[in-house]
């Protein structure tokens, strides 16, 4: 039994997310033997975050994904990265609440095409996010499927490969 029953962290290819206990399919616990590691769980937590934020502005640099207003002043700097960060943590939600069921339901989907469906699905899960986002006034669109799906992409390379260089910057001095 976990030492704090209330606080789970579920890992996704996408970063983590915090969720409550009866969500979570295969819940890892935040907390140590003697519940110790939460700060460093939410320091984990915020570099998620942060890497899924830069892995959806590289986004905006594909046609039919827009990122609001790309005005050059300093409040425009600051909104767009407000609206990168909101974006990142609905994406992280999405993606720990649907993509379980995605994978669960359109098993045979995934194994008939060697996996290959995980693409589809992400692009749609993108494309949700883009919706919700919408939905939440966030300056942030994607404008079909094809965009989504080269963002979903290109979200998944950038923050694999900003993933490794923590990991790697982080395990340096051990």
């Amino acid at each position: 039994m976990p030492a704090c029953p209330a606080c789970w962290v579920v890992s996704t290819t996408e970063g983590i997310a915090v969720v409550p206990r009866d969500i979570v399919i295969s819940p890892r616990s935040v907390c140590g033997a003697n519940g110790s590691n939460h700060g460093r769980d939410i320091v984990a937590l915020v570099v998620h975050i942060l890497i899924t934020a830069v892995a959806v502005w590289v986004t905006t640099a594909l046609p039919g994904i827009a990122l609001g207003d790309q005005g050059g002043g300093t409040d425009g700097v600051a909104t767009q990265a407000l609206t990168l960060l909101v974006v990142a943590v609905v994406f992280g939600i999405v993606n720990v609440v649907l993509k379980p069921v995605a994978k669960t339901l359109g098993c045979l989907l995934y194994i008939l095409t060697l996996g290959l469906f995980g693409l589809v699905v992400n692009a749609l899960l993108f494309w949700l996010t883009s919706w919700i986002a919408g939905n939440l006034d966030l300056p942030f669109h994607v404008d079909g499927f094809w965009p989504a799906f080269w963002g979903a992409i290109i979200v998944t390379v950038v923050s694999s490969a900003l993933h490794g260089l923590v990991r790697r910057a982080t395990s340096f001095g051990d």
